[in-house]
C-alpha cells in the first residue's frame, strides 16, 4: 500500500489543482466533474513526468516526498484542466 500512496496523493491533489485552476480561469471552467476528472488525469501525468525527469519522489513518505507529490499533482492537474478547457472553448466558437 505504501508504494501507491504517492500516486493517490498526486491524483487527489490533481483534482484539487484542476478545480483551483477553474476558479482562477473561469472561461476555461469545465464544471466540477470535468475539472476533477481532467485534474486527476493531469495529477497522474504530472507525477509521472516528474519521475521521468528525476524530480519526482522515490516513494518515500517523508515531508519532501509528500510535498513533491502534492506539487506535481496539483500543477499537472491545473495544466491539463486549462488545456482541455482551452480546447473546449475554442471548439465551441
Amino acid at each position: 500500500m505504501e508504494e501507491y500512496l504517492p500516486l493517490i496523493i498526486q491524483l487527489i491533489s490533481g483534482a484539487a489543482g484542476g478545480n483551483l485552476a477553474a476558479k482562477l480561469l473561469p472561461k476555461l471552467n469545465l464544471g466540477t466533474l470535468g475539472n476533477s476528472i481532467s485534474g486527476i488525469l493531469g495529477g497522474g501525468l504530472g507525477g509521472y513526468l516528474l519521475g521521468m525527469l528525476g524530480l519526482g519522489t522515490d516513494g518515500g513518505m517523508d515531508i519532501s516526498g509528500i510535498l513533491g507529490s502534492v506539487a506535481g499533482g496539483g500543477v499537472g492537474g491545473g495544466v491539463i484542466m486549462a488545456i482541455v478547457g482551452a480546447i473546449k472553448s475554442s471548439m465551441s466558437k
